[in-house]
């Protein structure tokens, strides 16, 4: 009955990042930065992180991410999401892992959206074949930490009230 508690947690994880991830995508945004975003749904990966551990994160963030494209976006698109959740997943996990004394969660998160970035504008650079796009990193960088700071705080909230649950 456990496994299947924990089954049924994991694919609701998932239901609820592929939900903030879509009204994500229809959201304007109010940043002068072209194609940045909240990160509502990296919500969704670091409270399976702290919660379950960095195998279901894992597993969480790819599902997450391939039933996205598939309903939202392009094959382009799953390059830039899974390279952004690789990094910053395995970031967050080895930052909540070693230094977790010293970060709590909303540094966590920040350094989960420093590397999101970073991971995307790389993929950017492949894919574009052009190594002047790594000249927006700084900008993304300053939002990262903006951004990061929210997500970190809201997850603090959410996963004290799920660990009653």
């Amino acid at each position: 009955m456990k496994r299947l508690k924990k089954l049924i947690f994991l694919s609701l994880l998932v239901s609820i990042g592929l939900a903030l991830g879509i009204v994500e995508s229809m959201m304007p945004v109010p940043f002068i930065v072209p194609g940045a975003k909240l990160g509502l749904s990296n919500m969704v990966i670091l409270i399976t992180l702290v919660l379950f551990g960095f195998k279901e994160a894992m597993i969480v963030g790819i599902l997450k991410s391939i039933i996205f494209t598939l309903i939202a976006g392009s094959v382009s698109s799953l390059f830039y999401s899974l390279s952004g959740f690789l990094l910053s997943c395995l970031t967050m996990y080895i930052v909540y892992r070693n230094f977790s004394e010293v970060f709590s969660l909303i540094g966590v998160s920040i350094f989960g959206s420093v590397a999101h970035n970073f991971a995307q504008i790389i993929v950017a650079s492949i894919m574009m074949n052009n190594i002047k796009v790594f000249s927006y990193l700084p900008i993304l960088l300053l939002t990262s930490l903006f951004t990061g700071y929210f997500i970190g705080l809201t997850s603090i909230f959410a996963i004290k009230n799920l660990k009653n649950f």
